[in-house]
């Protein structure tokens, strides 16, 4: 089982948003038996709510749905992840100097990235926007990110681990 954590400030927007898509496309590709995938946040705002409405408009109007609540990064939760995907630079580095500091060294290249370092469309660092105080445009913007960076991370993710379909799974 290979376990994938997406990480934001917060915890209602981008990564739970990037969980349910991430689990979408796993799923559609026909591997959901080989992957556990969750979502948290470096600050505990939003602890134990759901994700924003606008993030659930944007999943619902295309056929996705989530029962995920709030959580924020603790060391069990970075510890069980096997590749985690932040959404910005901020979060990149609070999660890279707790990872550090449990660690006791530096984590891993394949163990902590920005998400879109698997955007098929962009060169250098680049970030998901925070769209928590723009429109739902924007939220429908960071889908769109969100999607084609899944595609090509779970490609990734299935060539480092020699991940086979799931003959159960429905591939579409």
């Amino acid at each position: 089982m290979v376990n994938v954590l997406f990480v934001c400030l917060g915890n209602i927007c981008r990564s739970p948003m990037a969980e349910s898509v991430f689990r979408e496309v796993v799923r559609q590709k026909g591997y959901s038996g080989s992957f556990e995938i969750d979502s948290a946040g470096t600050a505990g705002y939003h602890i134990g709510k759901q994700p924003d409405r606008r993030t659930l408009e944007v999943l619902e109007d295309r056929g996705l749905y989530t029962t995920h609540r709030g959580q924020k990064i603790d060391a069990e939760l970075l510890e069980w992840a096997d590749h985690i995907a932040v959404m910005d630079e901020a979060n990149f580095e609070n999660v890279h100097n707790f990872l550090h500091k449990e660690l006791k060294r530096p984590p891993e290249p394949e163990k902590l990235f920005l998400i879109r370092d698997f955007d098929p469309e962009v060169r250098g660092v680049q970030e998901v926007p925070d769209p928590y105080y723009e429109s739902k445009e924007a939220f429908e913007e960071v889908y769109v990110l969100l999607e084609r960076s899944s595609e090509a991370l779970l490609e990734h993710l299935i060539d480092l681990h020699g991940l086979e379909p799931d003959p159960d799974d429905e591939e579409e």
